[in-house]
């Protein structure tokens, strides 16, 4: 229905916003104004003790200072009534004396015709009601009992029985002379298909109301009572009433409580909900016997900005949340998101409570997890990433997951917070996580010090380790300052790598290092991954490295790598010689084998040393020790500047 230019603004001009809000609200005569319009008032969307809920009756329009709720007259009885836009427009309407214009006669035809499906509802209510109390249903109650519900807790929700009769609600209705097409269009009976008279729809089941958020009875709920039904849980079909898509269980109430500041909940049937109430968690609701739609998660952020998602602790529980992840991470948005509160596996929310109590549950709910927390745990548990591919693989399916994020400022947190979480499963040394070796605190290594006497390079006694960690720093310094490699093209191609990795590395450096550190850095990352260079850089032996700490030495790289050839270089001819020297004292010894020894170790003991010499003068103190020349020369000039007299004599 459309409105006639005007009449809103007209409806605004006749009433006061004042008078609208102080039905609902106490204002604060301290911090009020009347005469100016200026009126303050402790909060009706959330539970607080101060006046910071603001109405400025002239403008027309009120502020929350707490929660930042805001709007005019209609959006105030819209969120307080749980009303759509054109029931609060009559609502106010009627208040100012302004007649509603003339409706479509469609619409209102069709208005009238959702008014009288509705009414045969609450029927239905009433009837299904009074069976709970009668004979037929005292298996019903026993189950009741057993789950812990009470006669005051059957009434707050109006629960109800289905007799295990063919016409107990159609005879009932009829009685009341309810049209036929009413009964068959509100779902609660079916044409039979032998010409004979409709059949109930629900036939012995305990019988939960499903209301919408304006209160009306839109559809049932029904638990069977024969263990060898073929449906547990059968709901009402969709009628022109209710769309199972687009509502929730118990969504009015939950939304005054999470109004209140309780948390939203979500969990997965009716007696989850109705036991989540009862032990003081009002704004709990769940899906109607399906997998949250979109239009669930949309109702749900109209409700809290964070729901809370507390699904059954078994398999089908874990997949409905996974699969709630895949639905959700297109329409996030900066403030709205999921937390995930698994329960006890083999356990739902109502289970939990029986055997631990609220504290337990709230316990868990405080410890709810975030949905990236989820999607990792999704994409990593009980995997073996012990190969590149596999690695990649697990790469490419994040990635994929994250793209779908909408907004770019959450797909960028996304996936800094994937990086960090790859990061501790692939390096967990360098994680920063805290844990425990003993009663010993385990630390991050710290950063090299200039009391380093020797690296991990120095004391590594295997020789195969030492080959590849001499390769590392070879090819970590030339990747940090490239432009230096052409000089070192021929040892590189001949350099026999031991490792995967750093047969990729020399072949990316040869290939790509004239096109700059840029584009170098991008190949690798193209082939070995995004963290694989960054975790081979960081590593101990590494970050003490002078060239590698500080990149762009020129001339350092050059002294550094050419050390390094030369020391992977003799440490070959040793090899070499040795194993010709084996071959050879397997026939007749003689001394040109121990000379040929003597000259390849003595070989590799010159490359083990430092090439670069210390060139510092120095001078020998009276105390015996050396200091040098050049800091001396530098105190002597200090003490010559300072002058011992003060200014002006």
């Amino acid at each position: 229905m459309s409105l006639p230019p005007g009449f809103l603004d007209e409806l605004r001009t006749r009433l006061s916003l004042g008078q609208v809000v102080g039905r609902k609200v106490a204002w604060d005569a301290r911090k009020s104004n009347q005469g100016k319009g200026d009126l303050w008032a402790p909060c009706p969307f959330h539970q607080e003790k101060t006046a910071s809920f603001h109405v400025d009756d002239r403008k027309g329009y009120y502020y929350c200072f707490g929660c930042h709720a805001k709007g005019d007259a209609i959006s105030f009885v819209r969120e307080t009534e749980n009303v759509g836009f054109m029931e609060a427009v009559e609502i106010l309407a009627g208040e100012a004396g302004m007649p509603m214009p003339e409706r479509d006669p469609r619409a209102k035809e069709k208005a009238d015709r959702h008014t009288l499906l509705a009414e045969v509802m609450e029927q239905a209510v009433q009837h299904f009601r009074l069976q709970l109390k009668t004979g037929a249903a005292a298996d019903a109650r026993s189950y009741l009992d057993r789950r812990g519900l009470s006669a005051a807790a059957l009434d707050r929700w109006e629960i109800g029985f289905a007799p295990d009769t063919w016409q107990g609600l159609w005879d009932a209705l009829k009685a009341k002379s309810v049209e036929d097409d009413l009964i068959l269009d509100a779902g609660l009976a079916k044409p039979s298909q032998k010409g004979g008279k409709p059949y109930d729809t629900f036939r012995g089941r305990i019988m939960f109301p499903i209301r919408d958020a304006r209160g009306r009875c839109i559809a049932f709920g029904g638990r069977a009572m024969d263990p060898n039904d073929n449906a547990k849980y059968l709901n009402s079909p969709e009628t022109e009433l209710f769309d199972k898509g687009r509502n929730l269980y118990n969504h009015g109430p939950a939304r005054t409580a999470a109004g209140k500041g309780q948390p939203l909940i979500v969990s997965e049937g009716y007696m989850d909900v109705i036991a989540l109430a009862e032990h003081g968690f009002g704004a709990a609701v769940a899906p109607l016997g399906t997998a949250i739609t979109e239009h669930q998660l949309a109702l749900l952020w109209r409700v809290s900005p964070e729901p809370i998602i507390a699904l059954d602790g078994d398999t089908a529980g874990l997949r409905a949340a996974m699969r709630l992840i895949d639905l959700a991470l297109p329409l996030l948005e900066a403030g709205k998101s999921l937390r995930f509160a698994l329960m006890p596996e083999g356990q739902d929310p109502d289970d939990l409570l029986k055997s631990q109590g609220a504290t337990a549950l709230q316990k868990l709910l405080d410890g709810a997890i975030p949905m990236v927390s989820l999607l990792w745990q999704r994409e990593t548990e009980g995997k073996n990433f012990d190969s590149p591919e596999r690695k990649a693989a697990l790469d490419k399916v994040l990635r994929d997951k994250v793209k779908l994020i909408q907004d770019p400022s959450i797909r960028q947190h996304y996936g800094q917070a994937i990086k960090d979480l790859r990061w501790r499963l692939f390096r967990p040394q360098h994680s920063g996580i805290t844990a425990r070796k003993g009663n010993r605190r385990w630390q991050p290594p710290q950063s090299a010090m200039p009391s380093t006497k020797s690296s991990v390079l120095a004391s590594a006694g295997d020789a195969h380790v030492t080959v590849q960690l001499r390769e590392a720093v070879i090819l970590a310094a030339l990747i940090c300052t490239p432009q230096v490699a052409e000089e070192f093209e021929s040892s590189l191609e001949n350099l026999e790598c031991s490792d995967r990795d750093h047969a990729v590395l020399r072949d990316m450096i040869l290939r790509h290092s004239r096109d700059g550190a840029r584009v170098l850095r991008e190949k690798i990352f193209g082939a070995l991954g995004p963290d694989a260079l960054d975790n081979m850089l960081s590593s101990r032996h590494l970050a003490i490295i002078p060239c590698i700490r500080t990149p762009g030495d020129a001339d350092m790289v050059r002294s550094t790598v050419a050390e390094e050839i030369a020391k992977l270089s003799a440490a070959e001819g040793l090899n070499a010689e040795i194993a010709d020297a084996v071959q050879d004292m397997a026939g007749t010894a003689d001394e040109g084998v121990t000379w040929r020894l003597r000259q390849a170790a003595a070989a590799a003991s010159d490359a083990s040393r430092s090439t670069q010499e210390d060139k510092a003068e120095y001078e020998t103190g009276d105390n015996g020790a050396r200091v040098s020349r050049r800091e001396l020369d530098a105190f002597d000039a200090l003490m010559d500047k300072i002058r011992f007299t003060k200014p002006g004599r």
